[in-house]
């Protein structure tokens, strides 16, 4: 207990660092995931190669790598100017939203297909039966994993670490430099992250008994 009262001020600021990274990541890759998904149902086949070919590529990465990328090749391109915190999220970003796509994907395909001829009967393009009909339908049936890619977009931040920003996953760091006992430091950081996910468990079982009333 001592140690996360003389550390407070840093355990605070690194569980913020972590929550802000999280929730930006997650809506970056909720967004990009999703369209993702709709490429890899798309009629066209260049937009379905397109999501094929990102999708199989990100998913055979390993996430440090992307960060490396993000962190040290990307300032040579010389586009857009990133600070350690930004290119943590775009690479979080960059890299979850292609297991969302999965997720969102698997629940595409589990509406039925008469939706989709019903929809095209009604003279509905593809993009209008996919946002309006089935879409919708679809998130509603992956609650759960998508639930749990996002507990594991949580523990991914600890990552962004070992990339100069200063979450939670820094506070190890900090108290080996101070001499301070490692194991009790990382134990509370160990319970920092046990009430993040059952918060986020909480919300998905919510989720689940809503949307399984509204069907």
């Amino acid at each position: 207990m001592n140690i996360l009262i003389d550390y407070w001020p840093l355990f605070r600021d690194g569980f913020l660092t972590t929550i802000e990274l999280f929730l930006l990541a997650g809506v970056a890759s909720l967004v990009f995931g999703v369209i993702l998904a709709m490429l890899r149902v798309s009629p066209v086949p260049v937009f379905r190669a397109a999501g094929t070919l990102y999708v199989t590529v990100v998913r055979n990465t390993p996430l440090t790598l992307v960060f490396l990328f993000f962190v040290f090749a990307y300032p040579y391109l010389d586009i857009i100017e990133m600070s350690f915190f930004t290119a943590a999220v775009v690479a979080l970003s960059f890299y979850t939203s292609a297991f969302i796509c999965e997720v969102v994907r698997s629940g595409i395909n589990t509406v039925p297909l008469g939706q989709a001829e019903a929809a095209r009967a009604l003279g509905l393009t593809f993009g209008q039966s996919l946002s309006q009909i089935i879409l919708p339908q679809a998130l509603r049936s992956v609650v759960p994993p998508l639930v749990s890619t996002l507990i594991a977009l949580l523990k991914n931040t600890t990552i962004a670490a070992g990339f100069s920003v200063a979450e939670a996953g820094r506070i190890r760091s900090v108290l080996s430099d101070d001499g301070e006992n490692q194991l009790v430091g990382l134990l509370w950081v160990s319970l920092g992250f046990i009430v993040l996910v059952m918060v986020l468990t909480l919300v998905q079982r919510t989720l689940e008994k809503r949307w399984s009333v509204a069907r």
